[in-house]
Order: C-alpha cells, then sequence, then structure tokens
C-alpha cells in the first residue's frame, strides 16, 4: 500500500511543530544551558548555579557561610545561611493549585528574585533558569529552606515535585511546601543527585570545586566556605581575608616576587549609560615569562575575557609606555613596548560588580557589557599612574622588567630570523630524524614524541605509516621554566620539535591553523626519566604553546604495564585494576561454591558464580569508598542485617540500640545533628585508647550507597548462609576450603590464581618489538590515551612553578608530603 504524502519522514507539515512545556526543553536541550554534558563542565556547572545563588545572598549581606558536601552516593548539597528562599504561597496563578514561590522557582525557567534591583542589587543571575535547570537535570532534588521560624521542604524527581497534598486555603486550592517544624536558624540548603540519562558519568571532580570555592572566597571578603568529600574524607575551609589583594598573594605564593608593594586599586564609578560599575584589581610582577590574569564579573570567572579586560590592557600600555617614555628608561635601546612584554610575569585579579552585566552565552565565559570598559580603564589610569609615581623603586623594577621583555623578545625575532637563514624554521625541510606520515590532512595525522632511538626505530616500524608520524627525542630537553625564549631557539631538541609540529613560535608568529598533526601524542618509559621527559615536554606546551592544550591535541601514551603468560595463552594489560580483572577471571575458571552446612547445599558455579564475584566486588568498591567516612566496623553491622532508620529520634535511638547489640565493641548515640537539625547516630568505638567516631547522617541512611550496601548483604546473606565450601580445579589438582567468611574465600581464590599466572612488568618501550608495540600502545582501535586538559589555570601554573622552577624548597616539601603514595616506581 502506497503512503500519503503526510506519512512520509520527510513530510513538514503543522504537526511538526512541537512546543516543550516547562522543564522539558531544559531535558530535550542540556547543552544550550549549562554546557557540555560528556566532559564534565556541565556536570559541575550545575553545583556552580546552586553556590552562585548563595553567593548573592552574601553579595546582598545576608549569609556569610556556606558549606558544599559532595556526598558519597555522588549526590551534592549546599547549604548556606541566608534568608532562604521564599515558601510563602504566590496567589496569582491561574486554572490550577497556588504553589509556593520556592516551587516556582524550582520548576519554572525565567523566574526568580533577580530581575529587579530591590531583592539584589548585583547578581551571577541575569536569567532565572539556573536552579531549575539543576531541578530538570537531576534525578532527584530536596529542597529544604529555613526562614521565618519555620523549616520547610519540597522533593522534585526529574523536575517533578513529589509528594506534596494540595489543600483548600482561603477558598483557593494551594500545594504548600511540606512543613518539617521549628528551626531557630535561616537559609536554603538544595541536594541533588545528578540524573545519568543526561550525563555519561555522574563523578565530580574535587579538584574542580575546590579552584572555584576558592576563587569564590577570595573574591568576596568575610565569607566563610567549607568544601566537604564524604568519598575520600577530605575537608577544605575557606575564609581568605585580602579581596584581590590576597588572591595575587595565593597565586604568587610559589614564585619569586620582583616588588613588594601589590598595586591595588578599587573604584566605583558611573558608565556613560548610567550603569554604576564596581572594579577591583590587583597586579604584581613576577621573575617568571608567563602571565596569569584572571577576569570576573560579579564574582563569575570570565576564561575568554571581555570589555573590562579590553579596559585593563588599554590603560596598561597607555600608563606605562608614558612613564618609560617619561623617565627615558628606553633611551639606550631602540625598541618598541608591547603589550605582551607589559603582561610577561604579571600576576593581576580584576574584578567587577554590575547591575546587569551581558555575557556572549549562559556560560558567561566572555562579557560582553560596552559600558565597563570605560569605568575601568578610568580606574586602572588613575590608580596605576600614582602607584608608579608614588612608589619610584617599584616603577623602576616593573619597567625594568618589561624593557628586559622586549630586549629579549628582540634577541629572540633575531634568533629566529638567523635560525631561519640556517633553514630550520622556514618551512622547507622537515627534520632528519621525524618519520612523516602519508596523509595530508592535518585533522587525520598523528605524532608521537618518542623517547630514545631505540623506541623511536620499534615505533617507526610498527605504525601505520598512513596516518602516523615519529618523532624520537635523544635525551632530556631543555627546562623552559628556567630559560628565556632566545636561549629556547639554541637547543636542537626544540627546534626539531617546533619545526616537525609547523606552527612557528611565539606570540607575533605561532599558529594554530598551521598544525600539521592534531593528535600530539607523548610516548616515554615506565620509569624515572620517561616521567622526566614526559613532565619536560608538557612544561614547554603549556608555557610555550599553550593553544596546543587549550584545543585539546595533546595527549599522553598509555603503554601496557604488564604481560601475563598462563599456560600458551598471553595477555597484555594496561595497569594493576586490568591485572586484578585477569586473575579474578583466572580464579573463576572451573571454580565453584557449595552452600549450606558444611557445603550440604546448593552448588554456585558457571556465570551464577560470575554474578555472585561481580556482586562481591562492586561491595568491594563501595566498602572502600565508605570506610573513608564511615568505620568499617559499622559498615559490617549494616552488612549483617541492621537496618538503620532515622525518621525520628526515636527510631533514631532503636537503629543505635540495634547498633550496639550486633557489636557490643561499639558504642551508638542517637543525636539531633546541630547543622541539618534532623536524626543522627554518633557511633564510637576506642582504639589503643583512643575514640575513632563515625556518623550515621539521615542523608546517608536515606541514600543510594546505604540501601545498595543493606541489599547487597542481606542477599549475600540469603544466598550463602553461614558455610560454604569453595573448590577450584579438576581430578588430583583440585583444592578445597571449607570457610564461613566470602572474603576468606576469595583471598583463597585470588592467591590460586597468582600461583598459576606468570607476568612481566614493562618499564622501558624498548623492551618492545614493533608488532607489540603496535598491538598495544598504537593501534586506534584498542589503545588508550590520556588526555592534557586544563581544568585549574592557577594551581596547573603553580605546578609548573614548583616542579620546574628555581626554587628548592618548595619542591622538596612536595616531595616529602607525596613520597608514601608513589607506586611501581623504577628508579
Amino acid at each position: 500500500m502506497s503512503s500519503s504524502p503526510s506519512d512520509t519522514p520527510s513530510d513538514y507539515g503543522s504537526d511538526a511543530i512541537q512546543i516543550l512545556e516547562g522543564l522539558e526543553a531544559v531535558r530535550k536541550r542540556p547543552g544550550m544551558y549549562i554546557g557540555d554534558t560528556s566532559d564534565g563542565t556541565g556536570l559541575h556547572h550545575l553545583v556552580f548555579e546552586v553556590v552562585d545563588n548563595s553567593i548573592d545572598e552574601a553579595l546582598a549581606g545576608h549569609c556569610d557561610d556556606i558549606v558544599v558536601t559532595i556526598h558519597s552516593d555522588n549526590s551534592i548539597s549546599v547549604l548556606d545561611n541566608g534568608r532562604g528562599i521564599p515558601t510563602s504561597v504566590k496567589m496569582d496563578d491561574k486554572n490550577e493549585p497556588k504553589r509556593s514561590a520556592a516551587e516556582i522557582a524550582l520548576t519554572e525557567l525565567h523566574a526568580g528574585g533577580k530581575f529587579n534591583q530591590n531583592s539584589y542589587k548585583v547578581s551571577g543571575g541575569l536569567h532565572g533558569v539556573g536552579v531549575s535547570c539543576v531541578n530538570a537535570l537531576s534525578r532527584w532534588l530536596k529542597l529544604t529552606v529555613r526562614r521565618d521560624g519555620q523549616k520547610n521542604a519540597i522533593e522534585f524527581e526529574r523536575g517533578v515535585p513529589m509528594g506534596l497534598d494540595v489543600i483548600e486555603r482561603d477558598g483557593a486550592l494551594v500545594r504548600p511546601m511540606r512543613a518539617l517544624g521549628a528551626s531557630e536558624r535561616t537559609g536554603t540548603e538544595v541536594h541533588f543527585l545528578p540524573d545519568t540519562e543526561i550525563f555519561s558519568t555522574v563523578e565530580f571532580d574535587y579538584d574542580i570545586l575546590l579552584k572555584r570555592l576558592r576563587e569564590l572566597s577570595f573574591l568576596n571578603n568575610g565569607i566563610r566556605i567549607e568544601l566537604r568529600d564524604e568519598r575520600h574524607n577530605r575537608n577544605d575551609v575557606f575564609a581568605f581575608d585580602g579581596g584581590v589583594k590576597g588572591f595575587v598573594d595565593y597565586i604568587n605564593k610559589t614564585k619569586k616576587v620582583l616588588h613588594p608593594t601589590v598595586f591595588y586599586a578599587a573604584t566605583e564609578r558611573i558608565s556613560d549609560i548610567g550603569t554604576p560599575v564596581a572594579c577591583e584589581v590587583a597586579m604584581q610582577w613576577n621573575d617568571s615569562y608567563a602571565e596569569s590574569v584572571l577576569c570576573y564579573t560579579n564574582n563569575i570567572p570570565q576564561r575568554d575575557g571581555g570589555t573590562h579586560l579590553t579596559g585593563l590592557r588599554a590603560a596598561m600600555t597607555r600608563v606605562i609606555n608614558k612613564y618609560i617614555e617619561d623617565n627615558e628608561l628606553l633611551k639606550k635601546h631602540k625598541l618598541d613596548i608591547s603589550g605582551d612584554d607589559m603582561r610577561e610575569g604579571l600576576s593581576c585579579v580584576l574584578s567587577v560588580k554590575v547591575p546587569e552585566p551581558k555575557f556572549s552565552s549562559q556560560t558567561k565565559d566572555k562579557l560582553v557589557s560596552s559600558e565597563v570598559r570605560g569605568p575601568v580603564e578610568e580606574c586602572v589610569a588613575k590608580s596605576l599612574s600614582d602607584y608608579l609615581l608614588e612608589n619610584p623603586n617599584d616603577a623602576k623594577i616593573i619597567c625594568n622588567k618589561i624593557v628586559d621583555a622586549a630586549r629579549a623578545r628582540d634577541a629572540a625575532r633575531k634568533a629566529r630570523e638567523m635560525t631561519r637563514r640556517k633553514g630550520v624554521l622556514d618551512g622547507m625541510g622537515l627534520p632528519g630524524k621525524l618519520a612523516d606520515c602519508q596523509e595530508k590532512d592535518p585533522s587525520q595525522c598523528e605524532i608521537y614524541i618518542v623517547e630514545g632511538d631505540s623506541a623511536g626505530g620499534s615505533a617507526k616500524q610498527g605504525r601505520d605509516r598512513k596516518f602516523q608520524a615519529i618523532l624520537p627525542l635523544r635525551g632530556k630537553i631543555l627546562n623552559v621554566e628556567k630559560a628565556r625564549y632566545e636561549k629556547l631557539l639554541s637547543s636542537d631538541a626544540i627546534l626539531t620539535l617546533i619545526t616537525a609540529l609547523g606552527t612557528g613560535i611565539g606570540s607575533d608568529e605561532f599558529s594554530l591553523a598551521k598544525l600539521r598533526y592534531h593528535r600530539i601524542i607523548i610516548m616515554t618509559d615506565a620509569d624515572v626519566d620517561g616521567a622526566h621527559i614526559r613532565t619536560l615536554l608538557l612544561t614547554f606546551f603549556y608555557r610555550q604553546m599553550p593553544e596546543l592544550v587549550e584545543a585539546g591535541h595533546i595527549y599522553i601514551a598509555q603503554p601496557p604495564l604488564y604481560k601475563v603468560k598462563q599456560g600458551k595463552s598471553e595477555r597484555y594489560l594496561k595497569d594493576q585494576s586490568d591485572l586484578d580483572a585477569f586473575l579474578t577471571e583466572v580464579a573463576m575458571d572451573g571454580a565453584s561454591i557449595r552452600v549450606g552446612d558444611a557445603g550440604s547445599g546448593s552448588t554456585i558455579e558457571g556465570p551464577a558464580l560470575r554474578e555472585l564475584v561481580d556482586e562481591y566486588l562492586r561491595l568491594q568498591a563501595l566498602k572502600a569508598r565508605l570506610v573513608a567516612m564511615i568505620d568499617l566496623d559499622v559498615l559490617e553491622v549494616l552488612l549483617g542485617g541492621v537496618q538503620p532508620v532515622l525518621d525520628t529520634l526515636e527510631t533514631a535511638q532503636t537503629t543505635a540500640a540495634a547498633i550496639q547489640a550486633a557489636n557490643p565493641g561499639l558504642h551508638a548515640q542517637a543525636l539531633i545533628h546541630p547543622k541539618t537539625e534532623l536524626p543522627a547516630v554518633r557511633v564510637s568505638k576506642f582504639i589503643h585508647g583512643n575514640e575513632k567516631a563515625s556518623l550515621l547522617t539521615k542523608e546517608f541512611v536515606d541514600g543510594d550507597d546505604c540501601r545498595q550496601l543493606c541489599a547487597i548483604g542481606a542477599h549475600l546473606r540469603g544466598l550463602l548462609g553461614t558455610q560454604m565450601v569453595i573448590e577450584r580445579g579438576e581430578g588430583e589438582r583440585r583444592k578445597t576450603l571449607v570457610t564461613g567468611s566470602l572474603d576468606t574465600g576469595m583471598n583463597w581464590l585470588q592467591d590460586l590464581a597468582v600461583s598459576l599466572v606468570s607476568r612481566q612488568r614493562y618499564k622501558g618501550l624498548g623492551e618492545m618489538n614493533p608488532e607489540q608495540l603496535w598491538e598495544t600502545t598504537m593501534d586506534p582501535t584498542v589503545r588508550r590515551l590520556l588526555k592534557v586538559e586544563i581544568k585549574d589555570a592557577i594551581e596547573a601554573d603553580r605546578i609548573f612553578t614548583m616542579l620546574m622552577g628555581d626554587e628548592v624548597e618548595p619542591r622538596k616539601l612536595f616531595i616529602q608530603d607525596n613520597a608514601l603514595q608513589a607506586t611501581n616506581l623504577d628508579v
């Protein structure tokens, strides 16, 4: 039967026009609101949206304490002591039950208190979509509000309110929040778990949150911000003083500063269109060759700068050029000072506060408010001019640094020209050591930077010549952290690398469009020298070609760590976790478990045993994660059958009694948690006279981790009973163990597997022949690459300065603090 035109997929009629109601649009196109949902940026943006609301309360003068907690199940809670979201019912809705203001704020786009200048004079939130987006993209969200002496709560599932009853009030149907009783405190708590249907992974990075909260603490004097991680028992408290001036001190903490007095200016000016613009800026130069300029608008970072940065640079260029000219500091040198010269070694934080800023996108990476430039430029020009006149010694040091940078730039230009005349950087020829690929499309090409000629030879023979190029480097390249630009150009290894990549070098010549390979893969040995060479290469790319890192072109190869052999079969394993998984496979081969008294019951083997082992391994991973927060003995009690309930103080007391009865060595006490005002159980024990305490909170007991722990414990108890007989092998090689502990049995099987497998740990790439190197490290279908990204520019700068800079003491302290964490170290 033929189909009508309206039945065909390509038909475009009125039925094709869809209207997405409420939060449905956010779930349909989340990237439009929060950024990428696959690389972690969107995931962490959810947290920042909630934290920004608390910061806005602080800017309005109503909040000075914020606590951000990463819970053991990877949910996030943000608690503040602000005024609390209004909970009263709004009576202007039509044809449906009236709702609380808090429910409307969390379920309606473009609903909030930041559209006028009454509630918040300065705010990072502009569009009223932040917290409602968080709600829409969360599997569940729990909102608790303390306000007007009462505590109220509401819960959502994927943006839909749950468990609220409609009542009649003043002749109208209303849907108020759930009342939880009286409270002497005020504030808002938002607790949410991102939805795995939206995000490819729900794993919060502590360091990303740490960076943002540290920034907020510096930018807002008088606010205490605490970050807790229940997964790894980490905790940081930020209560920095000094504002942006203190921020610059922090950035330069591991560097050698050139002048003791930090330049600082803070003014509030009216723009040409009548908008008040508050500007705060701090600057200090150090002896490094890299700049670090951070820009913020209403506490929100702009990684792409904007009009405030343009105003800053224009003022700096005008004032410093005039000072150098007036004092004839360039009299002996025929040079022109560029903006790059002025910013060499500069650490700067620029913060502006604007009532209604305009950004290029919802992620607010670039400020486009044209009215901001004038006030910033005026503020910096006036204050910097006064600073240079009032601090002549500092001014002379700063200007000498800038002149030296200009001279170095000129020397580097001459070195480049000389090098070009020698035919190295002119693009006419490629390095002799480079084994180039046949493909001409850079997006399809990749280059392996390989340590040593031996590994380079294997890589050249094992590669796919169509798209893989090989560049072997002999020895260690120059440490560019300690070298000026002109010295860099005298290094043959670095010139070879620059020529092979084809981008040129230096701010005036580097061109990302000329990059010959879109994947630059660092492949070094798994020993100390290999790690050092890798660090030197990363230092070079980060300091001299940061655009390559920012564009995602730098990768680190991950060659296998082990080769294992069982019988006649061989396998390559990438790391310790792969080795553990392989040993588990070997242990399960031919194994069985007979359950019941003395093994008189049913037998578990084959796929059923595999499922049992998988469940056991999930349990072990869960215990390993939770033990940082809760003592192992308490976890074993929960596994043993105690079901914790903390709905009321009475149920908490019953839970405490059950825990103490299950393990008399534990002391359990029910209480009301002072922070959350919810029931909890404190469980303690004494070890060599020292008390060790754990706290079972309602959030944990009601969370996924506790439910999963209790469920797995109940399943294993029902399946295995109190005793089991574990067997493996056949005939004379059959081995048997009778035990009442699954832990003991699994360890026994693992030891058997270790005895049956021979393994070799690879130290160098040269130990592999070309076929092995291709199969394990270079074949795109099976290899694993580690992409190099900059998640925290301040921390990255600090680490490179500490590890590769001139100061020895910070490096010594780092080694002492981290020595015990080093594993599989080949010296």
